[in-house]
Order: structure tokens, then sequence, then C-alpha cells
């Protein structure tokens, strides 16, 4: 892989922690991801199925992953299926784990071929009552695409339907919410390379440069040092282009005097940064855009001192929204009326900030969590407020990525310039 050795340590304290969550005599299966077509003989990039990656380590297409804690051959209670290398697939594929790199890898210690698997997986079913299978439980999944994960349930429960089936979503989603200390390393990683990329395109940005442009800069930064590239389809929006909240065209050309809002990140390791800056494209803010701009920054600030134990994403929105309408009336963007007579579902402040602060952020970047479970030390949060003026041609969103605390929290970006005048000081040295 192009990043370096994560250590299989991880992986296996990962797998103890599910274990512990299991009923008796029961059995987990956990499958890669698909390499994806386009058209044609084309396939999109592989990326892997992030339970695969948090339970096992394993980064290679058609991979099975099997935990039987209680099975009574302690050889077979962690089984991993690998795809058979040969010399063809390593002449026009390249390299594939061997078994030994595979343990290596993973901790674990039984690795054999997929032909194996389905007489295996009978040995073992010998021995189980319950089979814990993994649906995609994300609130925001709207995916009509098959993946080998529902082929494979599909499969299991026709084929054996006389057993209980458990969903394994919701304990895979509960451990994934809180982070190891070095799956903390790996986001800080990603946020160090981020970091690096902006800092790259504050000496490039200037009027009549493209977004596709900026895009590309960040692009070589990420690359070379060793991520696959971006996080996620980044958002380069200058002028009016940074009020769509998902402008991914990238398409236009810089001009003098307005704004310029990226929301880009790295991954690395498969973990993921997600960053939002926006920078005056000239290098000097307006007077009007600095206001409006650390009119965000304060609202980031208040809301990321919320980040802390024991509150929730509910009761958290609600106060950031206090914090924004205190802001939007100072800018004269609403009066008091509005706010008086707003809808209780859908607040005054919302014409101006109308998408949420914070999420989850981990091996997805809109990572797996429930929304009312309170923050605990070890969960990441993106913070991201913004305020759109359309009429304007003002866009601007900062967002950081921080982690919870046992006495607070800390801002994996801490390192990446926010403050207005030093993104001005930056910009012109």
């Amino acid at each position: 892989m192009r990043y370096e050795h994560i250590g299989k340590e991880l992986f296996i304290k990962n797998r103890e922690k599910l274990k512990g969550q299991l009923k008796p005599n029961s059995v987990v299966v956990i499958c890669s991801n698909d390499i994806m077509p386009t058209n044609a003989d084309g396939t999109m990039v592989f990326r892997q199925n992030s339970n695969m990656l948090y339970f096992s380590g394993i980064d290679q297409e058609e991979s099975v992953l099997v935990i039987a804690p209680d099975f009574p051959d302690p050889k077979m209670r962690e089984v991993l299926f690998l795809r058979e290398t040969s010399e063809l697939i390593a002449i026009w594929e390249g390299h594939k784990y061997t078994k030994e790199e595979a343990t290596e890898t993973s901790g674990v210690p039984t690795v054999m071929w997929n032909d194996k698997f389905e007489g295996t997986f009978n040995t073992i079913l010998a021995e189980t009552e319950n089979i814990y299978l993994y649906n995609n439980e994300h609130i925001r999944n709207a995916s009509e695409v098959e993946t080998r994960t529902d082929r494979f349930n599909k499969w299991c429960r026709e084929k054996y339907g006389n057993y209980n089936f458990e969903r394994l979503a919701p304990i895979a989603y509960d451990l994934r919410t809180v982070k190891e200390n070095r799956e903390i390393e790996l986001l800080q990683k990603a946020c160090d390379i981020t970091n690096q990329g902006f800092r790259r395109i504050l000496n490039y940005v200037k009027p009549g440069v493209w977004e596709y442009e900026v895009e590309a800069e960040y692009l070589h930064e990420f690359v070379r040092n060793r991520s696959k590239g971006f996080a996620y389809t980044p958002i380069i929006g200058g002028g009016g282009n940074a009020c769509v909240l998902h402008y991914i065209e990238n398409k236009n050309q810089l001009k003098d005097g307005d704004l310029l809002l990226m929301d880009v990140g790295a991954e690395y390791a498969n973990y993921n940064a997600d960053m939002t800056r926006t920078i005056p494209v000239n290098g000097r803010f307006t007077q009007r855009q600095k206001d409006v701009y650390n009119a965000v920054l304060r609202v980031k600030n208040g809301a990321t001192a919320m980040l802390t134990p024991g509150n929730s994403i509910p009761d958290y929105h609600k106060e950031v929204g206090n914090l924004m309408t205190k802001e939007l009336l100072d800018l004269g963007l609403l009066d008091k009326t509005d706010v008086n007579n707003e809808d209780p579902n859908w607040p005054a402040y919302k014409k101006y900030f109308m998408h949420g602060t914070s999420h989850h952020l981990g091996l997805d970047v809109h990572d797996v969590a429930s929304i009312y479970t309170d923050f605990k030390p070890g969960m990441v949060f993106t913070v991201e407020p913004g305020i759109y003026i359309p009429d304007e041609g003002i866009g601007i969103r900062l967002e950081d990525d921080v982690v919870i605390t046992n006495d607070g929290h800390l801002n994996l970006m801490g390192d990446i310039p926010i403050e207005a005048e030093e993104i001005e000081d930056l910009m012109n040295s």
C-alpha cells in the first residue's frame, strides 16, 4: 500500500471489542467492496469496505473476514479469505497479499484462499446459532447499487434460512464512533497533509487562476505525501459558486475581489480529513467580507468550545443556531422581527446558514454513528458553520476536525491558518 504500515495491534483490538458485543455461539461475516465498473472494461479506483478495514486492515478486493469467537477449534475462530494470486495476476494487476503478509497486516492467524470459503463456513456454522451480517444503515444512504455485501447477504439468508440472523451495523457503528489512539494518529496525518495542501494554495491563488487549477494543486500536494488523493470530491467555489453547498464542477475562473471557498481534505490510510477555508482571491478581504468572515469564525470557535463530553448533536446544533442568530443580527442580515416570527422548525438563521454544523469523521467522511449519542472522549467531529449571501456573492464556510477528549477537545487542524489577518499575510508574503 502507498501508506505506511498501520500495525496489526489496532485490528486485533478492534476484533476483541467486537467479540465482546456478540451473542454466544455467533459468527460474523464481513465482505470487501467490489471494484466498481465505469464503461466498457473500465473500473473505478478500488475503495475498501470500511468495516473490513476497521476489523482487519486488509485493503484488497475479493476478501472475506469470518469471526466465530466460540468455535471449539481456536484456529477457526478468526479466518481471513483472500483472492489467490498467480503469475498472470501479478503481471496484469500487480502484487496481492500472500497469506503471511495478510496475517502480518491483520493479526488473523488463519488465512485461506477463497475456494475454501464455503466448506469452511459450513464447518463453522455446524457449531453456530447466530449469523451477524452487515447492512448499510447510514441515515444518508440512498444507493441503488447492489454491493458484494448485499449479494452475500442474499445468498446466506437463502442457503442458511434456519439460522438466527443479527444486525452487525449497530455494533460496528458504536465501536467505530470512538476512535483508538492509532486512529487519531492516522486522522492527524490526513489533516497534516491537508495543511500542506492549503499552504501551497495560499502561495498560488490570484485573479485569473481557474478553480480546476486550484484543485490540481491540492491533488499534487496530497499525492506527493502518500495520500491516494481527495477524501471526497472537492468543492472549489469562487464568487457566487461558494453559495452552492455541493458545487463540484470547479470550472470557473477566479476574479479579483471574489472570495474562494475550498472544502477539501486528504485521505491517509483510508482515514479522512475534512477542511473548509475561504480566502480572498486577490489576497485582501474587503471590510464587508472580513466582517462576515469573522462572524463565521466566532461561531466556529463557539461551536468548538461546545464539543465536550456529555453534549449531544441535537442540543449542540440548537445552541450553535443561537450563536449564528446573534451574528446575523449584528451583520444586519436579520432583524428582531425575523427572529420573533420565525418557524421553530426552520429558524430564521437558516436563510443564511442552512446546513448542520458537525458530523462524525473517520474511515467515512460522514462517519457512522447515531446523532443522538452523547459526546464521548475519542469521538471525532467536523465543525463547519457558514454564512451564504447570494445577493452579495459572498459564501464563507470554515471547518476544522476536532477530537473529543476527557477534559474538552483537541483540534486536529489547529496548525492550519484560519485567522483573516494570517491568511492575508501568507498570501502577500
